[in-house]
């Protein structure tokens, strides 16, 4: 089974994985990847421009693998916000959606704790796309400890 777990930054996606997913099973994150190729002392968010890059190119290969293994295995991809064309794919695999939001006000002040100052657009655009995009399930799943 593919779960795509989609919420605005900081909502609580790795949280939520973390507590669905096993040991056997493929977790595909960007922050991961980002973290598994840079060195120590790496910030766990705000990635360097280059190894966003090369982690983004990783993460492709990464679901083109996986998803050649999905009869053997589950697989949780962490993708914020797919477009469409990422939707129907998504679709067409009969993927299972869990939309992670803990609401804009909980994201406003987890941003602001711990992330960038230019990841305030992008969880601007986040609520704008999912207010735009209709009714979609929402989970209240705790996240990590703030």
């Amino acid at each position: 089974m593919l779960y795509v777990i989609t919420g605005p930054p900081a909502g609580g996606k790795s949280s939520w994985v973390e507590a669905h997913a096993t040991a056997r099973d493929i977790v595909i994150d960007l922050d991961r990847i980002t973290r598994s190729l840079t060195g120590p002392g790496a910030p766990a968010w705000n990635h360097e421009r280059i190894a966003q890059r090369v982690a983004q190119r990783a993460r492709y290969a990464a679901i083109d693998e996986a998803l050649k293994h999905l009869d053997d295995t589950d697989v949780y991809l962490i993708h914020t916000m797919p477009s469409p064309q990422a939707r129907a794919r998504y679709r067409r695999l009969s993927a299972r959606i869990v939309v992670v939001d803990p609401g804009e006000d909980v994201v406003r002040e987890r941003v602001r704790a711990m992330r960038a100052e230019a990841m305030e657009r992008v969880v601007t655009r986040w609520y704008r796309e999912y207010r735009q995009g209709g009714s979609r399930p929402v989970t209240t799943q705790a996240s990590r400890d703030w």
